[in-house]
């Protein structure tokens, strides 16, 4: 028969391969033969449960069973509750950040999660003499800082030292973890809210400098989500060019990405329109202004493209955010408008071309005498 540990163990590696049912079903036989054990007390049973609630926390995370996860993570928390068991024991503070994630209530509940999750970090970094080891809890901790900045930032805004709280918190996080994007993204977010253009974009610049020269699959690369989050900040502060590069990265890394697409289709409509209002007519200088046009022209219809094929998955997907879809009907129905002109003017142009063409070409014959 097969002991606690080698059944945990037997888990955990089925889960690192995301065979999620099967890592389930061993877990719960495991804690099936502890709750057969007569004295649940000893150190070692309690680690042993620990261990089986944290798992099945991560398994359901995984299946998409928030739920259940924060159940599971729940009965964790009661076990650990403050994250002193070693990380490879199920314990540590990774149980705190889920249930501040996953907190029904929000708001406060989930700062104090996030707080309890922040000081056993803190703990551990002060622990542990191993460089790299200390190096992903201190991204962790920056995290964790970063997402107590973005709840007072939202639910808890009306609180009186939200500002303070964020400009401290944000302060710790560069600390800790200076070439961290997304603690330079949230850094930036702050600086949006304040007004303090220059400095978010300064942030912004670096964020994306730590990771655009890596390829796809590099751990310091942010995570599809957190890249999206990105172009919009960029897009935000007036730097689409930019933002235009993260979103072409995106879809060439996932197609299907009905936000991706329509960040991308916005974006290049935005940088449209401000170089509509930057190109003053130039007098003498209608090549220029027919250069101007055509690849404003260029950018529109690849706008458009996006666009649609952002309401084309939509559709495919049942993606479920009507203000998405409806925004972008009304930049497509504005490109058509838009693109629908400039054609019938194209159109006109070509006409006149061949008529001048058929006229230069009679002229022709009859100086030929034919």
């Amino acid at each position: 028969m097969e002991s606690i540990e080698d059944l945990l163990a037997k888990a955990s590696a089925l889960l690192q391969t995301s065979q999620l049912e099967e890592a389930r079903s061993v877990v719960l036989r495991a804690l099936a033969v502890l709750d057969e054990a007569k004295d649940n007390s000893t150190t070692g049973l309690v680690l042993e449960a620990l261990q089986a609630r944290s798992l099945l926390g991560e398994i359901c995370i995984e299946h998409g069973e928030p739920e259940e996860a924060r159940a599971h993570f729940l009965a964790a928390a009661e076990l650990d509750p403050d994250g002193l068991v070693p990380e490879s024991q199920g314990g540590g503070p990774e149980k705190f950040l889920w249930l501040a994630q996953l907190s029904e209530e929000g708001g406060s509940d989930s700062v104090q999660w996030f707080e309890k999750g922040i000081t056993a970090l803190r703990s551990g970094i002060a622990s542990t003499p191993d460089m790299a080891e200390q190096m992903q809890k201190r991204k962790k901790l920056a995290s964790a800082l970063c997402g107590v900045v973005e709840i007072y930032m939202t639910d808890l805004s009306w609180e009186p030292d939200a500002e303070s709280r964020c400009e401290s918190l944000i302060t710790e996080a560069m600390l800790v973890a200076p070439e961290c994007p997304g603690a330079l993204q949230t850094l930036a977010s702050v600086r949006i809210s304040q007004t303090r253009m220059d400095e978010a974009m300064k942030a912004l610049t670096h964020s994306i400098e730590v990771w655009k020269d890596l390829p796809a699959g590099d751990e310091s690369v942010p995570n599809f989500p957190t890249r999206i989050s990105l172009a919009r900040l960029l897009m935000e502060v007036g730097m689409e060019d930019d933002a235009l590069e993260v979103l072409e990265r995106l879809v060439e890394e996932d197609d299907t990405s009905v936000e991706a697409w329509y960040l991308g289709g916005w974006c290049q409509y935005l940088a449209t329109e401000k170089n509509q209002v930057a190109s003053a007519p130039v007098v003498d200088g209608a090549a220029n202004n027919d250069l101007e046009e055509s690849s404003s022209k260029a950018a529109m219809v690849s706008s458009r493209d996006w666009l649609r094929n952002s309401l084309r998955l939509y559709e495919l997907q049942d993606y479920e955010d009507e203000r998405l879809r409806e925004h972008a009907l009304e930049l497509v129905q504005g490109l058509d408008a838009a693109l629908g002109d400039a054609i019938e003017e194209e159109e006109e142009d070509s006409a006149e071309d061949d008529d001048w063409e058929s006229e230069v070409d009679d002229e022709d014959q009859v100086m030929n005498g034919v």
